[in-house]
């Protein structure tokens, strides 16, 4: 870490990536192994930011039944019939625990257009078309209007979204923490790529400890 690295914690944005009940829940259809377990840790991180009124943006992927907007490597599977965050299902939710309270439905038509919709006094869902948060979306535009430098990372499945977001924001010069016991399908070698260049690694209660006593404007 150095000075270009080390988070800012006061312009910081918690993110969530994919952390989805067809993503998440036990008998679900695309389940990724290991995320129900990191969902405690996503909370305590959750619940920090929220205290401290810092943003927080939940990232998430909805597949249209078509396949239309699917990526290569799924698009058959969808086409012949296999839903999984499908628009306007329970499926596509965000899981119960990392919902912030009296948190609406997500509205599956305006975040497919690329808008953010809130869901909290300081809480943003955005859906991404691809593996990476910044491809094809206005992330970029919204952190920079808020302010923001460091993103720290939380969610479902290291090796696809989550690392492809944080290469992302690398190359947008954003510093980034990963939080890997906070991070679904974590290993080793990524966690030392990852270091190589400059990405951050701090278990949850170094971040929540952080980021208490931050206090971001209303």
């Amino acid at each position: 870490m150095n000075k270009y690295t080390a988070p800012n914690w006061a312009s910081s944005v918690l993110l969530t990536i994919d952390t989805q009940n067809d993503f998440t829940l036990p008998d679900a259809p695309a389940r990724i192994a290991g995320t129900a377990e990191v969902l405690p840790y996503m909370q305590q991180l959750l619940q920090a930011y929220r205290e401290a009124n810092l943003p927080i943006v939940h990232v998430i992927r909805l597949y249209q039944t078509d396949g239309a907007n699917v990526d290569i490597c799924r698009k058959e599977l969808i086409e012949n019939g296999t839903v999984i965050a499908a628009p306007g299902t329970d499926g596509a939710e965000l899981v119960a625990e990392i919902k912030p309270q009296e948190a609406p439905d997500l509205e599956a038509e305006s975040l497919l257009r690329g808008q953010f919709q809130q869901i909290g006094p300081n809480e943003w869902v955005m859906y991404k078309p691809r593996w990476g948060a910044f491809y094809g979306t206005e992330l970029e535009a919204f952190l920079r209007g808020k302010g923001t430098d460091t993103l720290v990372f939380s969610g479902c499945n290291f090796p696809n979204c989550p690392r492809t977001t944080m290469y992302e924001a690398s190359e947008r010069d954003f510093r980034v923490v990963m939080v890997p016991d906070a991070i679904s399908g974590v290993y080793e070698l990524g966690i030392t790529e990852l270091s190589r260049i400059g990405i951050v690694m701090l278990p949850t209660n170094e971040v929540v400890n952080e980021v208490a006593g931050v206090a971001a404007p209303l």
